[in-house]
């Protein structure tokens, strides 16, 4: 989305409080809602490095998500986001992939029933 200047807004931000370490870190994703916060949420979750993942949505009237993770063992708290991110991106191809896959073939046997 364009800004007031006409400058594209930033889709993610990265807010640390002053003095805090790089695992616990607040990300403020923009024009998103519960569709990616609790799926996001789920798929870092699963990492054994992370004490702490949680999301909300500021405002029903915002379109943004305040998405927190707090991780252990130094582990920059940027990495199990960027793990989550591609883990939930591989599963939505597979589903994907999964149902282009049957569509065809129910299409396939629609023909050959016609013919």
């Amino acid at each position: 989305m364009a800004g007031v200047d006409g400058e594209k807004k930033p889709v993610l931000e990265m807010v640390q409080a002053d003095g805090a370490d790089e695992g616990c870190v607040t990300f403020v994703l923009h024009e998103e809602d519960h569709t990616l916060g609790n799926s996001l949420r789920y798929m870092v979750m699963k990492s054994l490095d992370v004490d702490f993942c949680g999301y909300s949505i500021t405002h029903p009237s915002e379109s943004k998500i305040n998405f927190r993770i707090q991780t252990r063992g130094g582990v920059p708290a940027v990495e199990p986001l960027r793990r989550g991110l591609n883990d939930l991106t591989d599963v939505c191809q597979h589903v994907l992939n999964t149902f282009q896959k049957r569509v065809s073939e129910f299409r396939s046997q629609q023909e050959d029933a016609m013919e």
